[in-house]
């Protein structure tokens, strides 16, 4: 066996010398060296392809048998980031840096072997890149499978800076396998530089501190719907980077800020509103001061015809009554207590919105009086539909308000507003 091995070892030696010298005799004088090394590496190319094919078709092949994702989901997450093909290309290499000096004569030309040696060191740091950027990937994929979305933010945050960092350290040894130059040297360079690169990575490390900071304490995810009122922004968030946030807002259009704002500008996530179904309604009618007025009797009959209303009507009349029976000046209206009809109106909205099927039962309720503007008083109507729905939370809002603005002509109540002169 040893003695077949040496026999072949001794024939492609042969082989190897007797392909160096014809080069060397076909190549024009003096840049016989630019062959060799073109030969050198076409062969060279020829072997990592095919020892990188073979070498890829056996791992995918065992990965592949590795389908179910609910019980390898580490195996599936690796094979789908296709670090398994990285693994391929750094073994193939390795072989191929191997083999390098068997193809020519050692000792000749050692320029062109120090120039293979250096593109073989080259390829296995660019392939380390890879398979640390897939692998990256294949972490984010594992939490995907796993739907962690606030481990998948941390873990976007992270990787980004690793990238960044994982760029700057490959490409210092880059340099150091092209050029044959220790690391201390480029590295101890770059101390005068040290605020500038603080200065340029600002906004790498500001995103670095929000995504961890988002992730941990669990209050934005991709998917959440988010209003920033310092944008004018409403929609749902598509991707958390570590330099921007994208946000699809409902018209359509996608907004992109800076992820740092995410720590330091106001935002309103209401994406509880989505989940429990309910979403607030926050809304006023102003009322024409001058329509104001207390109820006669006649007016306190006709309205209790209205059946919300009615039974409230009959026990305040006979309770006002009670405490002004003993009044001085009874004929006079503003001594003692009287009903008016914004306070009227007022019970009735309320009454109204507590009887409406499309109300949550279980949020706050309310209609309530603001502060008087030039305008008119204000009346605010604060409740729940029981529909985040946008289309069908308009629906309910604009049912609440149609009735309510008609209805307020039945109390003699005159609603403000502008008017444009053209």
């Amino acid at each position: 066996m040893k003695d077949d091995l040496q026999e072949t070892k001794n024939y492609l030696q042969e082989l190897s010398e007797q392909l160096y010298n014809y080069i060397t005799q076909i190549s024009p004088t003096g840049l016989d060296w630019i062959v060799h090394i073109i030969v050198k590496l076409a062969l060279l190319c020829a072997v990592f392809l095919i020892v990188d094919f073979v070498l890829k078709f056996v791992i995918n092949f065992i990965f592949r048998l590795f389908h179910d994702q609910t019980k390898f989901p580490i195996l599936k997450s690796i094979y789908q980031s296709k670090i398994t093909n990285s693994v391929a290309h750094f073994a193939a290499l390795i072989i191929v840096g191997a083999l390098q000096g068997s193809i020519f004569p050692e000792g000749a030309l050692p320029k062109t072997t120090i120039f293979i040696i250096r593109c073989v060191n080259l390829g296995l740091v660019m392939i380390l890149a890879g398979m640390l950027y897939r692998s990256l990937t294949a972490f984010r994929n594992y939490f995907a499978i796993k739907q962690d979305f606030y481990k998948i933010m941390a873990l976007n945050a992270l990787s980004e800076t690793v990238k960044i960092l994982g760029i700057f350290i490959f490409t210092v040894v880059g340099i150091c396998v092209v050029f044959g130059i220790k690391g201390t040297t480029i590295v101890g360079s770059l101390g005068a530089i040290t605020a500038v690169l603080v200065l340029v990575f600002r906004d790498t490390i500001l995103g670095f501190v929000t995504g961890l900071h988002v992730a941990t304490s669990k209050n934005l995810k991709v998917g959440d719907w988010v209003s920033i009122p310092k944008y004018s922004i409403e929609g749902n968030i598509t991707e958390i980077s570590l330099l921007t946030t994208k946000i699809t807002n409902f018209d359509k259009t996608v907004s992109t800020i800076p992820t740092y704002d995410l720590l330091t500008t106001e935002i309103k996530n209401l994406q509880v509103m989505s989940e429990s179904n309910t979403r607030r309604i926050k809304k006023s009618i102003y009322f024409n001061i001058n329509s104001f007025k207390f109820l006669g009797e006649e007016d306190i009959e006709r309205l209790k015809e209205v059946n919300l209303i009615s039974n409230y009507l009959e026990e305040k009349s006979a309770e006002i009554k009670r405490e002004n029976s003993n009044l001085e000046h009874q004929d006079k209206v503003v001594n003692g207590r009287q009903l008016t009809n914004i306070g009227v109106f007022r019970y009735y909205a309320q009454k109204y919105i507590e009887n409406d099927p499309d109300i949550d039962k279980n949020g706050t309720r309310m209609v309530r009086q603001l502060d008087i503007t030039p305008q008119g008083l204000p009346l605010e109507v604060y409740c729940f539909a029981n529909d985040s729905k946008w289309e069908r939370f308009e629906q309910i809002q604009a049912d609440i308000f149609d009735h309510l603005l008609v209805a307020s002509k039945e109390f003699d109540l005159q609603v403000m507003q502008v008017s444009i002169k053209v």
